[in-house]
């Protein structure tokens, strides 16, 4: 799917996405990122659910967002809460949802000049059998 935003000067956009890759910009990305609204898009150690664990939020925390968009993959699944625990306790709002619904939102949110991070969990396409 391709998405043509409106966008603001400096500000992180996503281009597009697809199974398993996402663009910031011209910039595809194959493995999971966390892209704030603005500055570096950054590598996200967590490649897959099961990898997510309490520094990969602590990484969030580092670039001191107002609200996390959270992309959980190819379907909505929410992370435990002790492992949010350095948002929640920064008062940082989180949102759950799919990847596909994150990236979306996530450009609503910054044309509305709001220091917001996507957090960005890409899989990619299941191994063959």
């Amino acid at each position: 799917m391709k998405f043509q935003p409106d966008t603001l000067a400096g500000v992180n956009s996503i281009t597009r996405h697809d199974s398993g890759r996402v663009w910031v910009g011209a910039t595809p990305y194959v493995r999971s990122v966390l892209v704030p609204w603005v500055g570096e898009v950054r590598a996200w150690a967590p490649q897959d659910f099961g990898q997510l664990d309490a520094a990969a939020f602590e990484a969030i925390v580092a670039l001191q967002p107002e609200l996390v968009i959270f992309g959980s993959g190819a379907r909505i699944r929410f992370a435990p809460p002790a492992l949010m625990r350095a948002l929640m306790e920064r008062r940082i709002g989180i949102e759950t949802m799919d990847t596909a619904a994150a990236c979306r939102t996530y450009n609503v949110l910054v044309n509305e000049q709001r220091s917001v991070v996507a957090a960005l969990l890409l899989e990619g396409p299941p191994a063959a059998a």
